[in-house]
């Protein structure tokens, strides 16, 4: 079977049911637990039980650098991804002390990041580097991926959602690429059909003529891939390999029933992709927050998707 093929088994609509009448003669008022409701609704739809559970819970975080770093389209020098990686293993990162204080285990997956030492992952954390295959380009001058580089990120995507713990029952994916609201903006606005201005923000800080000439960046890659309509096609002229490794996950973990939490505005992106390929992957999606971005929002949108929190994050 192709890594980009998804085969999705068939829910029985009985536990839906179930789970929303339960809510009904729980002692609260109707509907005052609001998000809370759904996402409980939620998991007992996508886990076909009466009585869902969020344990155990994964998270990973997927790394790959960018050519289009090099256009100056980010606050921060591409030799910030390394970094972070070393310090998302080795636990000192926001997303590793947050997944120590829930107990979750957390996966730093390098699918394409520059060279730098094999750190010492701290406890309750795995690390690994996997193969690049394939040529990356500037999404200006040359597509993001060639098919060698797109096909192999999907499938170490799917891989690292093979390699979790039996019995995993939900998802949190994340990632890690400097430059990379770039190429998330550029597949969100060809893929909903807007201009650069709709979809790019200031990513990890950038304003002014820095904000501007990301705008023009993303501006160009639309033009120079203005015939391009096919997600994955979309995605491998315009994402990168953390993205395209997001997408092979989304893949893996609704096969296997798994419920994902999207984090933002990157993987949000990701889930687009996804969900263009094979709308069927949106049952298993539920979204954590609306990203401070102005083009999450649009995605969230054409998800018709219904936040958990919304604090500003970024």
């Amino acid at each position: 079977m192709s890594i980009t093929q998804v085969v999705l088994s068939p829910r029985d609509p009985i536990f839906r049911d179930y789970a929303e009448k339960r809510q009904g003669q729980l002692t609260k008022p109707t509907g005052a637990l609001g998000a809370l409701e759904r996402a409980a609704v939620w998991l007992s739809d996508i886990q076909q039980a009466r009585v869902p559970v969020s344990r155990p819970a994964a998270a990973i975080v997927f790394a790959s650098d960018h050519p289009v770093s090099k256009l100056g389209v980010s606050a921060y020098p591409r030799e910030v991804t390394p970094m972070m990686v070393m310090n998302l293993a080795q636990g000192g990162a926001a997303a590793s002390v947050l997944a120590r204080l829930h107990g979750v285990a957390l996966s730093v997956v390098d699918v394409g990041a520059e060279d730098y030492p094999a750190p010492t992952p701290a406890e309750g954390v795995s690390w690994s580097r996997r193969s690049q295959a394939g040529l990356c380009g500037d999404l200006v001058s040359a597509d993001a991926m060639d098919e060698e580089a797109l096909h192999a990120a999907i499938g170490h995507g799917r891989e690292a959602v093979r390699e979790l713990a039996d019995g995993t029952r939900l998802l949190l994916l994340g990632e890690m690429g400097i430059g990379n609201t770039t190429p998330a903006s550029a597949i969100a606005a060809r893929l909903l059909r807007l201009s650069a201005r709709d979809m790019v923000g200031p990513g990890t800080g950038v304003s002014g003529e820095v904000l501007g000439h990301k705008t023009q960046v993303v501006e160009q890659a639309l033009q120079r891939t203005h015939k391009i309509e096919e997600p994955l096609e979309v995605l491998r002229c315009l994402g990168g390999r953390e993205i395209a490794a997001l997408v092979g996950a989304i893949f893996e973990a609704a096969e296997r029933g798994i419920g994902i939490l999207v984090d933002g505005f990157i993987v949000s992106s990701a889930a687009l992709v996804a969900v263009r390929h094979c709308p069927q992957v949106r049952d298993f999606m539920t979204f954590g927050h609306r990203s401070a971005e102005p083009g999450h929002q649009q995605i969230l949108s054409s998800l018709k998707a219904e936040i958990l929190v919304d604090c500003g994050l970024r």
